[in-house]
């Protein structure tokens, strides 16, 4: 049980909830992991259907919580954050799964072969979406202990948003740069077209990551 600032006995704060829903979108990232070797070995292997299932049944997990956390919420003067920047929360972190989900939909579009020139890129790209997601982790659980007044160190948060800040200009800048040459490649027209989809939707998973930094650092200035 916990005591937030105004007395309101709740069993769990809206804010650790949050927790729950994030720990569902660090999955999806192993799974897109996992399916893009799949396609660097030549097309879908044998268990893509499978991930594709376990990704479907994780975002529906998600679901479940992120309506449970929104119908759930305790009145305004109860809340430890704003309510608006509350709920703006909830959206752009259920955008992180939204865009993954999307992103292992294009990949499964069609059998395909990855051009060897863009096996590399995709696995960095990949790889280091995966490292933003995991950056939002410390910075979710940072700013929950914040303002349940358990860690104190305001600055620490604020760095942890940082972070994901400077992580989110390099993956625009690599995605870019990729985008381009792909789009100068002589591949098939509707090969580019599905591997620059996929792409944007991986570079999605981290605008909607840096999207959450930005709200949650709203939730704790002064």
């Amino acid at each position: 049980m916990k005591l937030n600032f105004f007395g309101l006995l709740t069993q769990k704060s809206p804010m650790e909830r949050l927790l729950e829903h994030y720990n569902k979108i660090q999955e999806s990232v192993d799974i897109i992991n996992d399916s893009l070797e799949c396609y660097l070995l030549g097309g879908q292997c044998v268990e893509f259907k499978t991930m594709q299932n376990n990704l479907n049944d994780l975002e529906s997990q998600a679901d479940k919580i992120i309506r449970y956390i929104r119908n759930h919420l305790p009145r305004s003067l109860f809340m430890p954050v704003d309510k608006v920047l509350f709920l703006s929360y909830t959206s752009a972190q259920d955008d992180i799964l939204d865009s993954a989900q999307e992103a292992f939909d294009w990949l499964s579009m069609r059998t395909m072969v990855i051009p060897e020139e863009f096996q590399k890129e995709l696995i960095y790209l990949v790889d280091d979406v995966g490292s933003m997601v995991n950056l939002l982790g410390p910075a979710l659980k940072d700013t929950v202990s914040l303002v349940h007044l358990e860690n104190l160190d305001r600055e620490g948060t604020k760095e942890q948003y940082r972070k994901i800040r400077d992580k989110r200009h390099e993956i625009a800048k690599f995605k870019s740069a990729l985008t381009g040459r792909m789009y100068r490649s002589d591949f098939e027209f509707k090969d580019i077209y599905q591997l620059i989809h996929f792409t944007e939707r991986m570079y999605a998973m981290c605008h909607s990551c840096s999207k959450c930094a930005e709200i949650l650092r709203s939730m704790i200035a002064r």
